[in-house]
């Protein structure tokens, strides 16, 4: 599966998890509770220095970009139970890249998705892969990938989802920040005409 920590296995397991401990009553009654959720959602966004990825095969230029990534919309969506955790999913949109100096026609890039406390500690942090194959002739590829069943601790039932942040980005090496940092970017559209 590969998402185990933040996904409880999708709808097969949720109705495996439903009928092994909860009756369908008790079932329809927590999704009546969910429609109306008695706090908002956590902030779920990309973060700034690791929204971005780009290959650099030499020094600084177009001609020497290969693989580059581009985190787009992040969508969440989130469900209070009662005294449980908050429960969240996320869709996040993602652009890749096939510069000049890219090899080949896949690439394996690395995300993470951590929970944190607002403005503090990390709760939990996932990292996962996402291969891209950039079909013959084409150096753009545009991806969903959907993120089911995160879940946020919280202390008691009146803890909101405002004190939570969901951050999503690339795992980038301390180059590939610092030039995010900097506010740089090769797109593998520039230069080219449309």
């Amino acid at each position: 599966m590969g998402k185990t920590k933040f996904l409880l296995g999708g709808a097969i397991v949720a109705i495996l998890t439903l009928g092994a401990c909860q009756s369908t009553k008790e079932a329809l009654a927590i999704g009546e509770a969910a429609e109306s959720n008695p706090g908002p959602c956590p902030r779920a966004f990309a973060l700034y220095d690791a929204g971005r990825i780009v290959e650099m095969k030499g020094p600084e230029s177009f001609a020497n970009v290969g693989f580059t990534g581009e985190i787009g919309k992040i969508k969440s969506l989130c469900r209070y139970y009662g005294e449980r955790p908050i429960e969240a999913d996320l869709e996040i949109e993602m652009d890749f890249g096939r510069g000049p100096a890219a090899s080949g026609d896949d690439a394996v890039y690395e995300y993470f998705v951590a929970v944190t406390r607002k403005n503090l500690a990390v709760i939990h942090k996932e990292t996962f892969p996402i291969s891209v194959r950039f079909p013959a002739g084409k150096d753009r590829v545009s991806i969903v990938e959907k993120i089911d069943k995160i879940t946020i601790p919280r202390a008691s039932e009146n803890t909101s989802g405002v004190n939570f942040e969901i951050i999503v980005g690339f795992e980038v090496t301390d180059e590939q920040r610092a030039f995010n940092a900097e506010g740089k970017r090769f797109r593998v559209s520039a230069g080219q005409p449309r």
